[in-house]
């Protein structure tokens, strides 16, 4: 029987994977919409709580900069250019990573790609991985399902954004479970 798992906020990290001006472009608009306003929580969240964040993007020149609706929350010194789909195969983001966190909270485009290919990688590497479901999007609906199921499958935990926010907070209490709150509203 698999012990059940929550994300603890002193042990989270939380990376957002190629939330870019063209991949967005590509993908369909009332699922952009929600995926961005759940990456949107989930980074005000993380911000909130002290949890470390790292963001990607994947090839800029061409695929364009992160959206300026998230780069808001983003900081700099955390993004990490890649041409790799998996992000754990670029040094730059392995050198980045927390390793007194062990788990890894991914969010982000597209599910069946990137998402997938670093999950299933970060897992390999011993670490407790969270994909937020209703956080990532693939330009097809098929690919985000089958995406999914590979992961669970895998033994990835796969979540959702309030379930993320309200594990890391703990208890219904102080300033940021008011803020957060207000967020999920």
């Amino acid at each position: 029987m698999k012990r059940a798992v929550l994300a603890e906020c002193f042990d989270s990290q939380f990376v957002l994977i190629d939330v870019q001006d063209k991949l967005c472009s590509a993908m369909p608009a009332p699922a952009l919409q929600e995926m961005l306003k759940n990456c949107g929580i989930l980074l005000q969240a993380a911000n909130l709580l002290n949890i470390p964040v790292l963001y990607t993007e994947q090839y800029p020149k061409g695929l364009g900069a992160t959206l300026p609706e998230l780069a808001q929350w983003l900081s700099p010194a955390s993004r990490v250019e890649k041409t790799c789909f998996s992000c754990c195969e670029e040094s730059a983001f392995s050198d980045q990573l927390d390793d007194t966190r062990s788990q890894v909270v991914l969010a982000g485009m597209e599910a069946h790609i990137c998402i997938l290919q670093t999950a299933l990688q970060l897992q390999a590497m011993g670490r407790q991985v969270f994909v937020v479901e209703d956080a990532v999007i693939s330009r097809n609906p098929a690919n985000h399902a089958n995406a999914m199921a590979r992961l669970r499958d895998g033994g990835v935990i796969v979540s959702n954004t309030e379930s993320m926010v309200f594990e890391w907070l703990k208890v219904a209490e102080g300033e940021a479970f008011k803020q957060i709150s207000r967020l999920v509203r």
